[in-house]
């Protein structure tokens, strides 16, 4: 009897990664949805007995779809597939009734062993499903794969703050454009602060790709931080120095590995230096001081649960090595 499976990704990529990595002989009927108001849908429809489900989506989250699954008592088994490997991402779905959680891009060999764990690869076909080859042939936008190879990233260093200050980061869909660096200061300004901030930069280079990472800390987060840190004390500038500098190693440093890693690069990274303290944001950048012209920038706003913390990572490379980039994730993404 043919299965009823949903896969549930904003990402084109993401969603073509999971469907390569089903058993090829698995009878199912496969649909797609590009957010959970749809992956929600589905189950509703009875396309989901099998849901996989990612959790940072616009439109409704995968939390939020579980929720209702759980709440309302649908029909489905829900494998969470997520670039947010929180150790408190995953509790938080499996107490909402997920039957497993895999970390993001997806392994071939883990979902087979899931997926016969569960019984679920009792039926087999010796048709080709038609369906799966659509999505695994598909062109992916360059825009979108860039922006799924920052999730992943992002996941990871976010994982590690999370161990560090014992608490939960909220992760956002990252943004990623190519932008001309004199519109740099327009693009900065549009980070919503009501504060005055302060920025760490660190260089890296490294298989024909640099760039600068520039970690964007609101200063009203000092005083929770300094608390989720259990630092004991006044917070004064030297605390505030240690601590930007402290963030700005965890989160940069885990975002460049991740994102090279899937990229098959190696970045050598610069000392980390202060760009500003307690300036407006649209002072940080000047762009008579850059001499590219234009820049491929990827933006995570990053913000932690019941505190008052958020700042921006905002990775900037070189226009210079946009092709080599370029060609490395159309490689990834084939």
């Amino acid at each position: 009897m043919t299965i009823p499976v949903t896969i549930c990704d904003d990402s084109t990529l993401a969603r073509k990664q999971i469907a390569r990595s089903l058993p090829k002989n698995w009878d199912i009927d496969i649909t797609f949805a590009t957010n959970g108001v749809e992956g929600l849908q589905a189950v509703k429809d009875g396309k989901a007995e099998v849901l996989f489900l990612d959790l940072t989506m616009p439109e409704m989250d995968g939390y939020q779809v579980l929720e209702q699954i759980f709440h309302q008592q649908l029909n489905a088994m829900v494998i969470v597939v997520s670039g947010d490997i929180q150790k408190e991402a995953r509790e938080r779905v499996m107490s909402l009734g997920a039957l497993a959680f895999i970390k993001k891009p997806a392994d071939n060999d883990q979902i087979s062993m899931l997926l016969e764990e569960y019984g679920l690869l009792s039926e087999t076909t010796d048709a080709p499903n038609t369906s799966l080859q659509e999505v695994t042939n598909l062109e992916i936008p360059l825009r979108d794969s860039y922006q799924e190879i920052a999730n992943v990233a992002m996941g990871k260093a976010a994982e590690l703050l999370a161990q560090l200050l014992d608490t939960f980061i909220v992760l956002p869909i990252p943004s990623v454009n190519t932008i001309e660096v004199s519109d740099l200061q327009m693009a900065l300004h549009a980070i919503e602060s009501q504060s005055t901030v302060s920025s760490v930069c660190q260089g890296f280079i490294g298989n024909g790709v640099a760039g600068e990472a520039l970690l964007i800390f609101n200063d009203s987060s000092f005083s929770d931080i300094a608390k989720l840190m259990r630092f004991e004390g006044t917070v004064d500038e030297n605390v505030e120095l240690e601590l930007l500098m402290d963030i700005g190693s965890i989160l940069t440093g885990a975002f460049l590995k991740t994102f090279a890693d899937q990229l098959d690069i190696n970045f050598s990274q610069g000392h980390p230096k202060i760009l500003g303290r307690h300036c407006n944001i649209a002072d940080l950048i000047h762009a008579d001081n850059v001499t590219w012209k234009e820049t491929l920038a990827i933006e995570i706003h990053y913000t932690i649960e019941n505190y008052n913390v958020n700042c921006d990572l905002l990775i900037l490379f070189s226009e210079d090595s946009i092709e080599e980039l370029n060609h490395r994730v159309s490689f990834y993404s084939s």
